[in-house]
Order: C-alpha cells, then structure tokens, then sequence
C-alpha cells in the first residue's frame, strides 16, 4: 500500500505557508484577504494532504478550524438581544492576520539570505576540496523553481479529475515509490521536459496516482530534477537536472605568442 511512505510536514512548512500560499493567490494584500474563498480552497488543500498522509495533519486542521469558525463569526450578524456594553466591533481575523504577517516577515528574510548565498556562492565559488566532508540532509532540500503548494494544487485537480472514473471496488496499488522513480527518470531524460499532467495519463487509481506524485516529489528535492510553471497557475513542466557548469569557463584563455627563435625554455 502506498500509505507506507509518508510525508514528512517539514517539506510542507506548516499551514502558515499554505495560507499564505492562497492569499498570495488571490492577488490580494494579507490585511484584505477574502476569508470565505480562503477558507474553501484551504479545505480543499486538507483533502489532498489527509490522502497523502501526512505524517502530522493536525496543525493544518487547527488552522482550517480557526478558518471555519472566523468565517462563522463574520456571517453572522450580533444579536440584538446582546446588550450593547458586551457588544464588540473587533474584527475575528486580527490575530490571524499578525500571525501571517509575522510568518511572512520570516519568511522574506529567510529568502533574502538565501538569495545572496546563492548570489555570494556564484561570486566566491568554493574549490572541490573545500567542501564539507559530509553532504548536505536531502530532507532539507527545497523546490526552487515551482512552490510545492503548485505541485499539490496540480495534484488536487488531477485527483478530481481522474478519479471520477474509478472502480467502485477499492484497489490498492502496491508498486514501489522507485519503480515509479525510474521511469520517470527515464522519461524525462528522454523527452528533456514533461508536462506533470502527463505523468497521470489513464490513471485513474487514487493509490497509483499518490505513488506517481510521490516519485516526482523525489526527483525534485533528491535527484537535482527541476519544474518550470511559465503561466502562474498553470501547466507545471518537469525537466532533467541542469548540465554541471565548467569550473574552469570563465576564465580566459591568455594566447601564447609564437618564437621564431625555436623553442622557450620554461622555467
């Protein structure tokens, strides 16, 4: 069963990162965030992460609670029986609101310093014994190019989709996550790029197509594989790792000036 392999929430950053995902979205500054389409989409999301199975899903639950009772709390008029010194004008997404900004805060910051890492490491790059005798945690690998809430929103809309047409009869799929590593691999080396849906293609098993996303998910964060989204929202392309660059292309290349009095003796 595909449910042996879970995800770890420290690849999802926390449902912070999934709201701020959405408002993002919705084109729309954190204070004037719309609390009932949030809302819907972030339930939505919940779905796709309970199927993934998460190795935590309670703190994204939490949040949609709080989402929940927030969009509650702003349908309902005060009641005129309430007496009027108990009455209160506070707006119930105050405190959410902080929280987000204050994520967000870290979260720019914390990009800023990785942007001029990359930027300091391209301008100082390190010779080969340099580097640090021990590798690098995979688990702490990230998705450079397509938000992994991409990936999941993709996922989201490809599970609606394809699973409309299948078997009543629960079947497991019980293919190993590197099978699927494989020919995935393969086939992107073989064709340069993907598009993500065609990973999915007449499937139609909830099972096999939580395995699939799974192995692409791994040749995103381990295997250097990469995924390109050109229209916002739209297809997610996957491509091969980048070509390794020359250490040595940029610097030049001095040419020796001819002797017409034979051979220079080096010193």
């Amino acid at each position: 069963m595909q449910t042996a392999y879970r995800v770890e929430l420290d690849d999802f950053e926390g449902p912070l990162d999934l709201l701020l995902y959405l408002v993002r979205r919705q084109e729309v500054d954190v204070l004037e965030m719309r609390i009932a389409e949030i809302t819907a989409q972030f339930l939505e999301f919940l779905e796709v992460l309970q199927v993934l199975d998460l190795d935590v899903i309670g703190e994204f639950v939490v949040l949609a609670s709080t989402l929940v009772e927030i969009k509650s709390r702003l349908v309902l008029p005060q009641a005129e029986q309430v007496p009027e010194e108990l009455q209160t004008d506070a707006d119930p997404r105050t405190e959410l609101v902080q929280q987000l900004l204050e994520y967000k805060r870290f979260k720019d910051a914390a990009r800023l310093l990785e942007d001029q890492s990359a930027q300091w490491q391209q301008r100082y790059p390190r010779l080969a014994d340099d580097r640090p005798p021990s590798g690098n945690d995979p688990a702490l690998d990230r998705i450079k190019e397509v938000e992994l809430w991409d990936l999941v929103s993709a996922l989201s809309r490809i599970l609606k989709s394809n699973t409309d047409t299948a078997p009543t009869s629960i079947i497991y799929d019980d293919t190993p996550i590197a099978v699927y590593i494989e020919r995935i691999r393969d086939r992107v080396l073989a064709e340069g790029r993907v598009p993500f849906t065609a990973f999915f293609a007449g499937t139609n098993l909830r099972s096999k197509i939580v395995g699939i996303f799974l192995a692409i998910l791994e040749l995103l964060r381990h295997y250097s594989f990469r995924a390109d989204q050109p229209v916002p929202y739209g297809e997610i392309w996957v491509l091969p790792p980048k070509p390794k660059a020359d250490p040595f292309a940029d610097i030049p290349i001095v040419p020796v000036p001819s002797s017409d009095a034979g051979d220079v003796e080096l010193p």
